[in-house]
This record gives C-alpha cells, sequence and structure tokens, in this order.
C-alpha cells in the first residue's frame, strides 16, 4: 500500500510540473488518504501482531 502512496504522488507531481493542477490535486488527496491507511494498519499490526510469548 505505501507503493501505492508513492505511486500517487509521483503523479501529482508530474502532473503539477506538466500543469495539470486537477488531476495533481486529485492525485495528491488519494496519496494521503493511502499513506494514512497504510500507517493506521501498520500500528494495528505493531499492537494486534502475534506475540510468541503469549501462546
Amino acid at each position: 500500500m505505501l507503493r501505492w502512496s508513492i505511486s500517487f504522488l509521483v503523479i501529482a507531481i508530474l502532473a503539477a510540473i506538466f500543469g495539470f493542477g486537477g488531476i495533481a490535486g486529485a492525485a495528491v488527496d488519494i496519496a494521503k488518504i493511502l499513506f494514512f491507511v497504510f500507517v493506521s494498519l501498520f500500528v494495528l499490526s505493531l499492537i494486534l501482531g502475534n506475540n510468541p510469548s503469549t501462546e
């Protein structure tokens, strides 16, 4: 999911360079959402992950 976030960020940067403001804004919004979803899932996996000492 982090790769998707980085991909949309790169698309946003390229769109901004070539003057496509609407596409750049949309790509940045998608990248932000995917990044925060990734961070949330990562933190949840750290908290709720398998702990061998509790088995």
